[in-house]
C-alpha cells in the first residue's frame, strides 16, 4: 500500500442519502429544503439541494408537463440524486413528483432514500402562490397544472409527513431530521 492510501484508508467514508420532499405546488417544499440544507451543512455534511423549479429550467428544459414528461423529469432528478448519494453527499430534492410510480422508481434507483410528504391543503397552496400559477391554471392559461388540472398521487407510505399549514417551518425541519436519524440508525443496526 502506498503512503497516500495508507494515510487515507482509515478515514470513514460517509454514506450518502437522498431526502425527497414531495407535495403540491406551493406546499412549502423549497422553503423546507433550504432550511434543511442549511441545518445539515452546519453539521458539516456535504449537501446538494436539487430544486424542481431550477431543474425544470436547466436539466429538463426540453420537457413539458405530460405524464411521460413528468416521469422523465423525475427519472433525471433521481439520476442526479443517485450520483450525489453514491459520492457520499446528501441530496435534498424538492420536487412535486406527482405520480406514485415515479417516486417508487426513484426509491428503487437511489436506494438510500427518504420520502417526505409536504402536506398542505390545496386552498392554502393557492393562497401562497406569488407567481399566480394557480390563477392562470383556473383561467386556462396553464394546462395540466398539478393538483388542479392534473392529478397528484398522495404518498401512501411516506417516511415522514409534515403539515405546513399548521406547523412552522422550523418544526417541520426538526420532524424531517428525526425521521432521517431514525432511518440511519435502523440501517446501522441491520
Amino acid at each position: 500500500m502506498n503512503s497516500w492510501s495508507s494515510r487515507h484508508s482509515a478515514v470513514p467514508i460517509e454514506q450518502g442519502f437522498t431526502i425527497w420532499l414531495t407535495g403540491l405546488p406551493r406546499a412549502g417544499k423549497t422553503t423546507l429544503a433550504r432550511l434543511l440544507a442549511r441545518r445539515l451543512r452546519q453539521e458539516g455534511r456535504s449537501v446538494e439541494l436539487l430544486d424542481g423549479d431550477v431543474l425544470r429550467r436547466t436539466l429538463a428544459k426540453d420537457l413539458g408537463f405530460s405524464r411521460d414528461d413528468w416521469l422523465e423529469n423525475i427519472r433525471r432528478i433521481a439520476f442526479v440524486a443517485t450520483i450525489v448519494t453514491q459520492a457520499g453527499g446528501i441530496a435534498i430534492v424538492a420536487a412535486i413528483a406527482p405520480y406514485a410510480e415515479a417516486r417508487a422508481a426513484a426509491r428503487r434507483t437511489i436506494r438510500r432514500y427518504m420520502e417526505v410528504y409536504v402536506r398542505c391543503p390545496l386552498a392554502i397552496c393557492m393562497q401562497r402562490d406569488p407567481k399566480g400559477l394557480y390563477a392562470k391554471a383556473q383561467r386556462g392559461e396553464v394546462s395540466r397544472f398539478t393538483g388542479l388540472l392534473d392529478s397528484y398521487d398522495e404518498p401512501l407510505h411516506p417516511d415522514v409527513i409534515v403539515d405546513t399549514d399548521r406547523t412552522d417551518p422550523a418544526q417541520c425541519v426538526e420532524a424531517i431530521l428525526r425521521g432521517f436519524t431514525a432511518i440511519r440508525e435502523s440501517e446501522r443496526l441491520r
